[in-house]
């Protein structure tokens, strides 16, 4: 809630404000049944037909003046909750951004797109209802009760000796609420986490002809969200009905005593009719306040969840540590790792490569290659041993400064909707000089040649209209654009042809003979000729050296070679 507020704060004058039109709107609501008292009591008896049309005018008057009041109030609330709630959003987007990948991993992708989208409506019309209702309906409750007691104390105590049962009913209903909303919200997490398995999946889902598997997979989710929905909309929804009950007990009570008061000439007519329209109105303020409770229970657990990402400690953070004295660019000192901390997934890697060496890295599935490059990237942090750049250890390099080095290609990597330049230049506005020619070191260039729009052609999502040789030339441009220090190619040339990577390694060979090169293959002939090569079974090395070197020294290297080459596995084929 203290964080809450502290997005308001920006905003406190305009609501302040509004909660001051509201105000006036609310009193001019209160005066209408006590001028009709006034009118039925007093003016009407006097058969003075033109004071009855001043007080008339008087209604007509603060009918309106509420009315704009309310609309003024109305708009200047959803102005701050836009803004409050754009706020939210922004801090939630930069923040995720910056989670650490173990982070990431233990919310889970679909957790947190649920955070930033349902989550943050929710804060939004708590935040927006909270304005337009929550001054309005106390101000209708006490204001009502204040003038019901000045009409008559003892009708007034009709309306008094129903709130405890009103205020005991809202308390036990919203007590239940937040945990509903917080499991809905988990529910709604999994559901989302199903529909973007199956949209990030579908054509595989359609080639396997799996689409009704799927389809009783998402309804089992979505019959879950249903079953917390109904859930929780059945226990918020008593409330509705528990203040009819009471709206009607309070009336009937109202004209009972009213009637025998009447009778007795302790009280007048008038005042009956404005107790019953402030009765009305005062139940309609309770169901209000319900309504804000329950508005509350679902927009608190929302942003509950959202405060907990915004407020995750900084897991990565920058460590001072001492100098390493060597004359290498990468060294991997002994480092161990381990996804969750139970089994080891990288043990003992120990290497070193000087500025301007490539390094491949072969292996099967599984043997933890890109985990490697996940470690040097800092993604996550090693649970034993040291990595160090230039002899700094990772730890202790800013993340912008460590990543600036590094022009990388993923193994899933990702192209954006948007032109092949931009895609290219990835807002680093570099020239265009440049980004064509690192096109044509990734033998991109002759394929963008033969488009229509050239450089703007728009790409879809994911680069699907494009095919899977043409995406990873693109993404190799990308890495190349800006003359990194480091480049870091993971398992990037697997959809290229023999000629076209052959040519991708003469370009690299040619034009970054200083930048230390690191590419995960599962190709011999894409790292053959590196300057050393390191094979990678189940997280160790079990091979290192040269590609003579490994097919004298390292079995699994040599049946790797044999599979792919045949007879020619002897390093003289490029």
């Amino acid at each position: 809630m203290k964080r809450l507020i502290e997005y308001l704060k920006p905003s406190l004058s305009r609501m302040s404000v509004g909660l001051i039109i509201k105000f006036l709107g609310t009193i001019m609501d209160l005066l209408i049944p006590w001028i009709l008292a006034h009118i039925i009591d007093d003016v009407a008896p006097q058969k003075n037909t033109q004071l009855i049309f001043v007080w008339g005018g008087a209604m007509i008057l603060c009918a309106a003046f509420a009315v704009l009041a309310n609309i003024t109030a109305n708009r200047m609330a959803s102005k701050v909750a836009a803004r409050t709630t754009r706020q939210i959003r922004h801090d939630l987007f930069s923040k995720i951004t910056y989670l650490s990948c173990n982070q990431i991993d233990t919310y889970t992708i679909p957790s947190l797109i649920s955070r930033l989208t349902s989550d943050t409506y929710h804060v939004h019309h708590m935040v927006g209802m909270m304005q337009r209702l929550g001054v309005r309906a106390p101000i209708l409750l006490l204001g009502g009760i204040m003038v019901t007691l000045a009409l008559d104390p003892a009708l007034a105590m009709v309306l008094i000796g129903i709130q405890p049962f009103i205020f005991i009913t809202v308390y036990i209903v919203s007590k239940k609420g937040i945990p509903l909303y917080n499991n809905l919200q988990n529910a709604v997490d999994m559901m989302v986490r199903s529909v973007r398995e199956n949209i990030t999946g579908i054509r595989i889902i359609k080639a396997l002809s799996k689409t009704d598997l799927e389809k009783q997979k998402f309804a089992q989710v979505s019959n879950e969200v249903v079953r917390r929905e109904k859930k929780v909309g059945v226990t918020m929804a008593i409330t509705n009905p528990m203040m009819n009950l009471y709206l009607n007990i309070g009336l009937t009570l109202v004209i009972l005593v009213g009637a025998y008061r009447v009778n007795a000439g302790l009280s007048q007519p008038g005042v009956v009719i404005a107790f019953l329209t402030y009765f009305t109105i005062i139940l309609n303020a309770m169901l209000s306040i319900s309504r804000i409770f329950i508005l509350a229970s679902k927009g608190l657990a929302s942003f509950n969840r959202i405060s907990e990402i915004i407020d995750a400690p900084e897991e990565l953070m920058i460590e001072e540590t001492p100098l390493k004295d060597d004359d290498f660019h990468i060294s991997f000192d002994h480092v161990t790792f381990s996804y969750h901390k139970n089994q080891a997934n990288l043990i003992d890697l120990n290497f070193k490569l000087k500025a301007g060496q490539t390094l491949g890295i072969i292996g099967p599935t599984g043997s933890g290659k890109s985990s490697l490059i996940k470690l040097l990237l800092r993604f996550y942090d090693v649970d034993q041993g040291g990595i160090y750049i230039h002899g700094r250890n990772v730890k202790s390099i800013p993340r912008d400064e460590l990543h600036k080095m590094f022009g990388i290609v993923f193994q899933n990597d990702i192209l954006f909707a948007d032109t092949i330049a931009e895609n290219i230049n990835f807002g680093r506005d570099l020239p265009q000089e440049q980004i064509v020619f690192s096109t044509q070191l990734a033998q991109a260039g002759e394929f963008i040649d033969t488009l229509a729009d050239g450089w703007l052609h728009r790409l879809s999502i994911k680069g699907s209209n494009i095919s899977g040789g043409q995406k990873q030339r693109i993404l190799i441009s990308r890495a190349l654009a800006a003359n990194p220090q480091i480049l870091v190619l993971d398992d990037s040339s697997s959809a290229l042809d023999y000629r076209t990577d052959a040519n991708l390694r003469k370009s690299l060979n040619a034009h970054f003979e200083n930048t230390t090169t690191l590419i995960v293959a599962q190709r011999i002939s894409s790292i053959m000729h590196a300057d050393h090569i390191i094979v990678l079974e189940e997280g160790s090395i079990i091979g290192s050296g040269t590609h003579e070197t490994l097919l004298k020294t390292c079995e699994s290297y040599r049946a790797i070679s044999l599979s792919q080459m045949g007879g020619e596995a002897n390093g003289t084929q490029s």
